[in-house]
């Protein structure tokens, strides 16, 4: 049983007075201005180029996710993991279309994933940590079979979009609350990001991290994040785990990103602080969102590994199809 921190008896800090959500005390403030803002788009995105793809980006065997055998987990690209804890099949926010954005607009994915929507197998749950369109690809989850029996796990304010989707079984959640399916337990937790699918609605839909637990194993989904010491809160009060799952891409401009987006060393920092035996680099290599080289990011990762003293053989990168244990 998760443990909540007594002030969440009162009405919760993330919780805004007029309405909304904000991020835990002491996370990293916005600090970019109009100017950046202005230079990242249309300066820094333009300029950016693909580089050739690494030959070991892509799993060579085809991943079939309905023999994924218990306390396995497999990446399908960006954020979405497909995972069975107790003969359950979980799903991590399917972003599987072609671009992030609205009505095919937006970023274009440069590498396509090992499933398409119609081809996933029936999922016990499918989870969702917040409303960016490289998260919650309505393209995808119109596609999938089995809407209105699937149970979707998402933050609170999210629920509307997914039934109009036609899911009949949606679950929002606050911070620190818990749905369960027989031994199968899934926690929102704080996560240090923001919300918003459009021009007006910046923030007014909740973001979380996922805790993914069975009696045999606990996983951590990060969705997105920035660093922040509220992980230390989570690792004491939710951990340890036996695998996080941590975004390690779309962190330059600095300016920008730090707010929302952890840096390959940062997110070292965080497998540490939520107290993980193992984390797997994630948020990388389908899609460029930022305009570093998308390709940096698993070695700085593991090279952090090294430097953190948490151990390289204890962070993973695998490729975009691949399955492993754990």
């Amino acid at each position: 049983m998760l443990k909540t921190p007594a002030r969440l008896d009162e009405r919760p800090a993330h919780h805004r007075p007029g309405g909304g959500f904000r991020n835990p005390p002491g996370s990293p403030l916005q600090k970019a201005g109009l100017r950046d803002f202005l230079k990242f788009f249309f300066l820094d995105m333009r300029r950016a180029k693909l580089p050739p793809l690494p030959p070991d980006l892509v799993a060579t065997k085809p991943l079939d996710l309905a023999t994924l055998a218990d306390n396995e987990v497999a990446w399908l690209g960006h954020a979405c993991f497909a995972l069975r804890l107790s003969g359950k099949l979980v799903l991590t926010d399917p972003f599987l279309g072609p671009t992030a954005g609205p009505i095919g607009l937006g970023p274009r994915r440069f590498l396509p994933p090992p499933v398409t929507a119609a081809q996933l197998p029936r999922l016990d749950a499918i989870v969702i940590s917040h409303n960016h369109y490289d998260h919650i690809d309505t393209g995808a989850l119109r596609a999938y079979r089995w809407r209105v029996d699937t149970p979707v796990i998402c933050p609170l304010g999210n629920g509307a979009l997914l039934r109009r989707l036609g899911y009949g079984q949606v679950h929002e959640l606050d911070w620190w609350q818990t749905w369960t399916l027989g031994d199968l337990a899934i926690t929102a937790l704080p996560a240090v990001h923001f919300s918003g699918r459009g021009l007006f609605d910046r923030n007014r839909a909740l973001w979380a991290s996922m805790a993914i637990a069975s009696p045999a194993r606990r996983v951590w989904f990060g969705g997105d994040t920035a660093a922040g010491p509220v992980f230390d809160e989570v690792g004491q009060a939710a951990g340890p785990f036996d695998l996080a799952l941590i975004g390690i891409g779309a962190y330059e401009p600095r300016i920008i990103m730090e707010a929302s987006h952890a840096t390959p060393e940062e997110a070292i920092g965080i497998a540490r602080q939520l107290k993980a035996r193992r984390t797997i680099g994630m948020h990388w290599g389908s899609i460029m969102l930022t305009p570093e080289d998308p390709f940096e990011a698993p070695g700085r990762f593991r090279r952090a590994a090294l430097e953190q003293q948490y151990g390289e053989d204890n962070a993973w990168i695998l490729r975009v199809g691949e399955s492993r244990a754990f």
